[in-house]
């Protein structure tokens, strides 16, 4: 498929490790750069930003094509990487260097991220002021090269920086699903609820998408998050809908599960905190890694309605296949 013209994102949201992964696995990202900018030294090094020195920001350089993800898709999701009501740092990474800001390369992207900041600001959903500043893109600096794609470098040590940070149970605090176990029991079909909350197991070759052969994408069915694509399902003959991979990592969380004294890890939901099923360590697949995953868990939306459903960006994983 042919890309559109590019477009370039810079923003800045406290340790740039964490701020890669959340859009390296979007659909249109063409690269995630972390690096340095919004102050005066020139080509500083991690050291020097780190004392504080140099008036830069930790931040990450987004290239992407608007035509499949645009800009204030980005902008979405930024928000909900960060804590936007501190002025000091972000979590237990204090000072300037880890600052937020958003910096606009257009006038169109200006005019976007204060709209969004303002959304934001008016949704209610923090009760302190959005302080995060909306300044002009200057010299962007990319980090050492240690420091680029850290989270698939050192996947181990990414994760237990990013829990400890705080930055995991704020994104969960205030932007997961408020559950209301009475309103989710009457939205909710038993079997759903079973599944999700209670991290029940349905019945295989019993249910709606095991051996589903439309194209589309899967939704939590709680948070409606896009968790699947059919263009990675494929059939593993246990009965129940099987991934090579989730869209994106960030939106799913993992954790081991020994029971059954089976070496596998538990599926979650990152914002709707619904049990999805196992991964599975599988050399048979691509990259290793088998997703079986509850049909109940999961609501499907064919290629043909992903527009009107706000899902549009991903359209491109079907026209690639055409």
């Amino acid at each position: 498929m042919q890309l559109s013209k590019t477009e370039k994102a810079t923003f800045a949201g406290g340790c740039f490790w964490c701020m890669v992964k959340p859009f390296d696995q979007e659909p249109g990202i063409i690269q995630v750069l972390c690096g340095y900018t919004g102050g005066e030294t020139l080509n500083p090094t991690y050291n020097e930003v780190c004392y504080g020195k140099t008036g830069h920001a930790e931040a990450v350089q987004i290239t992407f094509d608007p035509e499949i993800y645009p800009y204030r898709k980005l902008l979405e999701l930024y928000w909900q990487q960060i804590d936007p009501t501190d002025r000091r740092g972000q979590f237990h990474d204090r000072g300037s260097q880890y600052r937020t800001s958003i910096f606009y390369h257009t006038d169109q992207q200006k005019k976007l991220a204060e709209a969004s900041k303002e959304e934001l600001e008016n949704s209610g959903r923090y009760r302190k002021s959005i302080v995060t500043p909306i300044v002009p893109a200057g010299p962007f600096y990319p980090a050492e090269e240690i420091h680029q794609n850290y989270y698939r470098k050192n996947p181990f040590g990414y994760k237990l920086y990013y829990q400890r940070s705080g930055r995991e149970n704020f994104i969960r605090k205030h932007w997961g699903v408020k559950k209301n176990k009475k309103q989710l029991k009457e939205t909710l079909t038993e079997l759903q609820y079973q599944v999700t909350q209670k991290n029940r197991t349905e019945p295989a070759f019993n249910n709606a998408y095991w051996n589903n052969k439309k194209q589309g994408i899967y939704v939590d069915v709680v948070s409606g998050e896009p968790l699947f694509s059919t263009t990675d399902q494929y059939d593993a003959g246990n009965g129940r809908p099987s991934f090579t991979r989730p869209l994106s990592d960030s939106r799913i969380v993992t954790e081991p599960d020994n029971t059954y004294s089976v070496l596998r890890d538990e599926v979650r939901s990152k914002l709707g905190d619904s049990h999805l099923g196992h991964v599975f360590n599988d050399d048979s697949v691509p990259g290793g890694r088998r997703y079986s995953i509850n049909s109940a868990a999961l609501r499907f939306v064919p290629e043909e309605d992903l527009d009107s459903e706000g899902l549009g960006e991903y359209v491109y994983l079907f026209k690639k296949s055409d």
